[in-house]
C-alpha cells in the first residue's frame, strides 16, 4: 500500500464529494490511484446507483445504497482534467434519470480499457494548488461481524465500562 492508499481514512458520500468540489468548480479533477493520476482524457463512462441487501458471514442481514462512478482512464485528444464542475454537471445530468443517495456509500470502477476494472473508496478531496486531488484507495473485502467487533473493543478500551451485550462471532 503506497502513501496515497494510506491517505484514504475512510469512504466518503456522493454529497460529500459533490460539497467539497463546490468550493472551485474550475479547478481540474484528479483522480489518484495505485500512486498515479488519471490520464488528462478521462471519462465517467457510467453512474449507477443500487440499494443492496444481503447476510453476511454472521448470520446478520445488512442493507445500504451505493453509488458507482465508472472511470474510463485514458489518454485522449490532448484534453486537460476535467473541471470540478463538469464533474458535479455529469452526476446533476444523472439524476435527472436515476435517483441518487447523496448519503450513498461511494464506489469508484477504474479501468484504462485494457486491464480489467477495480473497485476504490475515495477520499475527501483535496485542493492541491490549482487542482482538486481525490486520492483513490483499493477496496478491500471485510469481514463486517469483525469490523464491528473491533469497533466495539475501541470503544471499549475508551471508555470505563464494558459493553452490555456480546457481539456476534465472526461466520457463527
Amino acid at each position: 500500500m503506497n502513501a496515497i492508499d494510506k491517505a484514504v481514512s475512510s469512504d466518503i458520500t456522493l454529497g460529500q464529494l459533490l460539497d467539497g468540489l463546490a468550493a472551485a468548480p474550475e479547478a481540474p479533477l484528479v483522480f489518484v490511484y495505485e500512486g498515479q493520476p488519471v490520464k488528462a482524457g478521462y471519462h465517467v463512462t457510467e453512474v449507477k446507483a443500487g440499494a443492496f441487501s444481503a447476510l453476511d458471514c454472521g448470520a446478520n442481514p445488512e442493507a445500504w445504497s451505493e453509488m458507482f462512478v465508472q472511470l474510463w482512464d485514458i489518454d485522449q485528444d490532448g484534453r486537460n482534467h476535467m473541471p470540478a464542475g463538469k464533474f458535479s454537471a455529469i452526476i446533476r445530468k444523472v439524476s435527472d434519470h436515476v435517483r441518487l443517495d447523496p448519503a450513498a456509500k461511494l464506489t469508484f470502477e477504474v479501468s484504462d480499457g485494457s486491464r480489467p476494472m477495480a473497485l476504490y473508496c475515495a477520499s475527501s478531496p483535496r485542493l492541491a494548488g490549482d487542482r482538486f486531488e481525490v486520492a483513490l484507495a483499493a477496496r478491500p473485502s471485510s469481514c463486517k461481524p469483525r469490523d464491528r467487533r473491533l469497533a466495539d473493543q475501541a470503544t471499549e478500551a475508551r471508555s470505563c465500562c464494558g459493553p452490555a451485550t456480546a457481539t456476534p462471532r465472526c461466520c457463527a
